[in-house]
């Protein structure tokens, strides 16, 4: 009997999606366009196309949005579901390196890599709207973005200090450098520097940044780390004069947020960075300052910002007075303070603060309490004795002690008048502050986005002619970095030297590309401008936004940002780009490695009593689960399940291992079950290649469980939960067991399953007589009237005890269903021929005998 087989089924369908261009969305405007559908945007993170191609983890945010959009269409809506490439970035310029050929034709080239491949997983993109960030067509546009910048005086040159990779020869920003200092990309040494940089003002956005999440549909988790990211502090600058050293009588500025406890600042600490920092160093200090501040610059902010880690610092031999009690205090410098946030100068109050109370402990700094806390202390509170005094941590608001004028004030009355009293005496003044720092916005690589600028002799920039865009990169034999500042561009003599002043030689990062690519397609072939705002009118804000958690803060705060000034441009009439956001899981794979480190493939292990061995040496291998990673071996191809298995059981199989936002451990061989469940499909639909269809009247049992399953996956799709909606499938197939279809039952069935097997739906639909392709047909109407049950359960209490429990018919009138509580032998054994005082009866629920 012929059977079911996806390598005949799929590329049938793939070729005919393609060819019928099955997916392409029509705009306003169109001729097709119908305005009274409602609209929904769909949209995954667009990925950056690797040489290695997708693995199986890649798929999984995929799978969940063509399962949306194939679901929007049937019901009704103007889907927006596009795809393309992040292409630009150091990944795709090493590999160039490495290779000795050029970027643009090995990004090129693992694009049609990436893009076959999707469409061998049958994905309803509308490939008609593909861009890639690193084509001239795009980035013309990137510029024409900047040049808005660079107008609104939101772009500026600073020097500032960076990571610098003398490797990679390129900036890194904070987050491509581990906690050791070491480069993501290769793990090479990086370490701080000052240097020439672009620099876009994302400060001056800070409010509207935090105060707009409140409209978000987020992730609360996503929510957070982005206010904490944004890190607004209302608070007061102070002034703290310098009292000693080459620096007496300058001024040392500190933010701090609690000033009602400068009575209790014992000493101060500066940034490793701060300018500062050598004019206070006294001679004796002066080296082991300079070796502390060299080797606070090969460590990442990340990890000098962890609570957890030893606290270290060196003294720089000065002092300051402490504005409000005229104490000398000491000055150090420690790498738990950072330039970036506040004045690059704290106050320390070790007794009020952690990290300040754990580097006093660690220094033998003098400690000092002026809060009082309201209750008592909590019992895992940080404690330490100095000179047999008895010191407690106490963050926690209270009333101040040891503070002379502010004695006795509740912690809030005693914040303002500090800072009245700063501002009265000319100490110090109110401020906010924010953890964001402006955003270094230039890299020193070739593989990028170059500036639409040219810069004077002077070093004055100025903008390039709008007509001139795009300015294109150069052909370059050789584009790796000399390791000195010096970007590879600016090797390419011809191409810097313009008549009107030196072209900018560094690049924008690989974010400028994927801070608005979502409204590049929206108009992706407009050679005017970068979008029409009419469509942006309509289809913005993005409605489903699903991508990896990795990129809760940089790229979604950068692109919230750009939104913003398209806001003020009048480009869009949003304020936020992404209305709901979704964050799925990862998939896990399992890797095997010896003793000593080295990589042993999944399909060369050898198993030994159910235990991993080294296929030669039958050395035991060290078995991991961790994320899909070449280098440890646990990456899965997903063409070599789709070659066993087929596109549809890999998609079904994805969705089905567990919910979309928990992470999952891949095992192959679970996608026999659900390759078993299609084949079943296939068998419940066609006999002998034929539709198996039953003639008379429909069953009406699986009537029911249809219509059951219908509203179950209609309700799951709806709220991203794909696993149990496709469950709910398996449950009516096991229901429907040996039994034969209505074709109208047939059809219903192969439209639930048409955004899940998308290939197999369309095969069964075309056998059933449909000559058109199901992409656009109608989702069922779920009939409620037959998921009424006939009887329902209703217990029976006598005196608050349950004594029966009975079928009735459902919707009996109250005096039936007391009639037949009190006929029931276990009730009248309870009631002993006694009346009832009062019987109470709630349909279809309960029938309460009281006596």
């Amino acid at each position: 009997m012929p059977g079911y087989n996806p390598k005949d089924i799929e590329p049938k369908w793939q070729k005919y999606w393609l060819d019928h261009n099955s997916f392409r969305t029509s705009d306003p405007g169109d001729a097709d366009f119908d305005p009274a559908k409602p609209k929904i945007y769909i949209l995954d993170m667009f990925p950056y196309p690797s040489g290695d191609g997708l693995h199986v983890g890649h798929p999984v945010g995929y799978n969940a949005t063509d399962i949306m959009a194939r679901y929007k269409r049937m019901k009704g809506f103007n889907v927006l579901h596009p795809m393309g490439w992040d292409s630009f970035g150091l990944p795709a310029e090493q590999f160039a390196i490495k290779t000795g050929q050029q970027p643009a034709v090995t990004t090129r080239r693992n694009i049609d890599r990436f893009r076959g491949q999707m469409q061998r997983l049958g994905f309803s993109y509308d490939w008609d709207r593909e861009i890639a960030t690193s084509d001239p067509s795009y980035y013309k546009w990137t510029q024409w973005i900047f040049r808005k910048l660079f107008e609104k005086d939101l772009a500026y040159i600073a020097e500032v200090p960076v990571w610098w990779c003398e490797e990679l020869g390129t900036v890194l920003a904070n987050e491509e450098v581990d906690s050791e200092g070491k480069s993501e990309v290769g793990g090479h040494p990086c370490v701080r520097r000052n240097t020439r940089q672009w620099v876009l003002r994302i400060t001056a956005y800070a409010d509207r940044l935090l105060d707009d999440l409140k409209s978000l549909d987020w992730p609360p988790g996503i929510i957070k780390m982005q206010e904490d990211w944004i890190g607004r502090s209302d608070g007061a600058d102070v002034d703290f004069k310098i009292a000693s050293g080459a620096a007496k009588g300058e001024t040392l500025r500190v933010f701090t947020t609690r000033p009602d406890t400068l009575f209790g600042a014992t000493y101060m600490v500066l940034a490793p960075e701060h300018p500062l920092v050598m004019k206070l160093c006294t001679q004796a200090q002066k080296e082991t300052v300079s070796r502390y501040v060299d080797s606070s610059s090969r460590k990442s902010e990340r990890d000098r910002m962890v609570d957890t880690k030893e606290k270290s610092g060196a003294f720089t031999g000065s002092y300051a007075s402490n504005p409000v009690s005229g104490e000398e205090i000491p000055i150090w410098i420690a790498d738990y303070v950072l330039a970036g946030y506040g004045t690059g100068a704290i106050m320390a109050v070790p007794v009020h603060d952690h990290r300040d109370f754990d580097f006093a402990k660690a220094m033998g700094l003098p400690m000092r309490t002026v809060v009082k806390a309201k209750g008592k202390d909590a019992p895992d509170a940080k404690r330490v004795e100095i000179a047999g005094e008895s010191f407690v941590c106490m963050c926690e608001e209270g009333h101040a002690v040891n503070s002379g004028f502010l004695d006795g004030m509740e912690t809030p009355k005693a914040k303002e008048r500090m800072i009245q009293f700063l501002e009265e005496k000319g100490l110090g003044k109110r401020v906010v502050r924010y953890k964001l720092r402006d955003w270094t916005f230039s890299r020193q690589r070739y593989w990028g986005e170059p500036f639409p600028v040219l810069i004077d002799k002077d070093g004055k920039p100025s903008l390039v002619d709008e007509a001139d865009l795009p300015v294109t990169l150069p052909q370059m034999e050789s584009f790796k970095s000399s390791g000195s500042f010096e970007a590879p561009l600016a090797r390419a003599r011809a191409w810097v030297e313009t008549p009107k002043g030196n072209r900018e030689t560094n690049i924008m990062p690989q974010w400028a590309g994927s801070c608005w690519y979502f409204l590049r397609f929206l108009d992706p072939k407009n050679l005017e401008r970068p979008w029409a705002k009419a469509k942006a009118d309509y289809w913005m804000p993005v409605d489903l936004y699903i991508g990896g958690a990795e990129h809760a803060v940089l790229h979604l705060l950068y692109a919230r940002f750009w939104f913003k000034i398209f806001y003020d441009l009048g480009l869009v009439s949003q304020k936020e780009p992404f209305q709901r956001l979704f964050n799925q899981g990862m998939i896990i794979g399992t890797a095997y490695k010896t003793q000593n480190g080295s990589v042993v493939k999944t399909e060369e292990v050898r198993w030994v009593s159910g235990k991993a061995t080294h296929p030669e040496s039958g050395e035991a291998l060290v078995v991991t689960q961790a994320k899909m990673s070449k280098s440890l071996g646990n990456v899965v191809n997903p063409d070599q399940v789709v070659d066993e298995f087929g596109a549809d059981s890999l998609r079904l199989y994805e969705m089905f291992m567990g919910p979309l936002d928990q992470g999952k451990l891949w095992d192959t061989s679970g996608i026999n079950g659900v390759f078993r469940f299609l084949k079943r499909a296939y068998h419940l639909i066609l006999e002998e290649d034929r539709p198996a269809i039953h003639m008379g009247p429909a069953d009406k049992a699986l009537e029911r469980a249809l219509h059951s399953c219908l509203k179950q996956v209609g309700q799951d799709i709806e709220n991203l939960r794909f696993n149990t909606a496709i469950s709910a499938m398996m449950i009516f197939l096991n229901e429907a067991g040996e039994k034969k279809l209505t074709q109208l039952q047939a059809e219903t069935f192969v439209l639930i399953l048409a955004p899940f097997a998308p290939h197999l739906a369309e095969e069964l639909w075309s056998r059933l007589g449909h000559p058109q392709s199901l992409a656009w047909e109608a989702w069922p109407r779920v009939d409620e009237s037959l998921l009424k049950a006939d009887t329902v359960e209703v217990v029976v209490q006598v005196n608050g005890k349950l004594r029966a429990r009975l079928q009735l018919p459902a919707g009996l009138e109250g005096a039936e269903a007391e009639r037949l509580a009190l006929a029931d032998p276990k009730v009248k054994e309870q009631l002993e021929g006694r009346t009832p005082k009062k019987v109470i009866v709630v349909k279809d629920k309960i029938v309460n005998v009281v006596f």
